[in-house]
């Protein structure tokens, strides 16, 4: 099947990223690139890359069919609009945009034009996340009762628009878009409430780190928490279930699971502490309980292209459906309250 011909809107750090993968991909084919800095069309240019020498140009070149715009969240939607308008079908960088209306004009705008729009959760591809779904899914430990996720780093936001607020910076825009997604792909989107607290340690305009308690209609909890100033990182994922509980490091390490074969309440002998004996926190022992790993799934980042291509040809669901970018932007939305207030918010 022939290839779908791509541009990309903006050739920073994820514009380049597409750009590399798409030279790469069995499905798409890179047309060009727009950026509004000369220096950035330079630089594709030197590498053999076509950069169109505006906006309006790549709009009207009949041969491209999808545009994925890579630019600061406040300004997708101006962009990704023109494009629509144009019959150009669309990947918008995550966050989509930073408010409800935005993204539903968006979506308007796709839907009176007959085309595809969609925004890139490349981050449903991490072998971490679809081994904690994969197990979840197994029901190998029984029902989930938590799930906590985790980014944590150590230098701060980038000094870049990331770091403003008008530009839609901060990490729950940047980083806690992913980890959201990825705890309602594994428990559902019914989101009932929302919990959180922001830091500002090394940025006071935007938070530069979050810790976010999402409880779900089921009852289900999920704890996502993203840190830029944490030089001692916590787990990636850690995951508690009726029979047993899951610890992964961090994405090159395989998923820890101990499970619970035997009870034994009765059998439980007193350990001795520093402060003197305990009956509660005795460990298990092999005879009550399993360990093993669970090795990483495969994966293919280059999927989103073809699923998203795949949709645009034969009509099928895209992968990332308009409900779906709705309820993480309420999420977040949710959790920017939520911090704001001191209170949790119900959704």
């Amino acid at each position: 099947m022939k290839k779908m011909k791509v541009a990309v809107v903006g050739y920073g750090g994820m514009g380049g990223w597409h750009a590399e993968h798409l030279l790469k991909s069995d499905v798409a084919e890179l047309a060009g690139i727009y950026d509004i800095k000369e220096e950035r069309s330079a630089l594709a240019q030197s590498r053999g890359i076509y950069a169109y020498p505006s906006y309006e140009a790549l709009l009207n070149d009949k041969e491209v069919e999808l545009i994925t715009v890579a630019i600061p969240n406040d300004v997708h939607e101006e962009v990704v609009v023109a494009a629509l308008e144009a019959g150009k079908n669309v990947i918008c960088e995550k966050p989509v945009t930073i408010s409800l209306e935005s993204l539903d004009r968006m979506i308007a705008a796709a839907e009176k034009n007959g085309v595809r729009f969609s925004t890139h959760q490349n981050r449903r591809w991490d072998v971490d996340y679809l081994a904690m779904k994969q197990i979840k899914e197994s029901g190998e430990i029984g029902k989930v009762i938590n799930i906590e996720s985790r980014i944590h780093g150590s230098r701060g936001i980038p000094s870049d628009w990331r770091g403003e607020k008008v530009h839609g910076g901060g990490m729950l825009y940047d980083w806690g878009i992913h980890l959201i997604d990825q705890v309602l792909m594994i428990f559902g989107w019914d989101v009932k409430r929302v919990n959180c607290i922001c830091d500002n340690i090394t940025n006071k305009e935007v938070d530069d780190g979050f810790r976010l308690d999402i409880t779900f209609v089921g009852g289900e909890r999920a704890t996502v928490e993203v840190g830029t100033y944490n030089f001692i990182a916590m787990p990636r994922f850690y995951m508690r279930a009726e029979k047993g509980t899951v610890l992964l490091s961090d994405w090159r390490e395989e998923a820890k699971v101990v499970k619970c074969k035997y009870w034994h309440e009765n059998d439980v002998l007193p350990v001795k502490t520093a402060a003197g004996l305990t009956k509660t926190m005795a460990p298990r022992d092999s005879v009550t309980t399993d360990t093993y790993t669970v090795a990483k799934p495969a994966s293919d980042v280059h999927d989103y292209y073809r699923h998203f291509i795949n949709a645009i040809r034969t009509g099928c669901e895209q992968d990332v459906t308009y409900d779906q970018m709705r309820t993480d932007l309420k999420v977040i939305l949710a959790a920017f309250q939520s911090a704001e207030t001191g209170m949790p918010v119900e959704l």
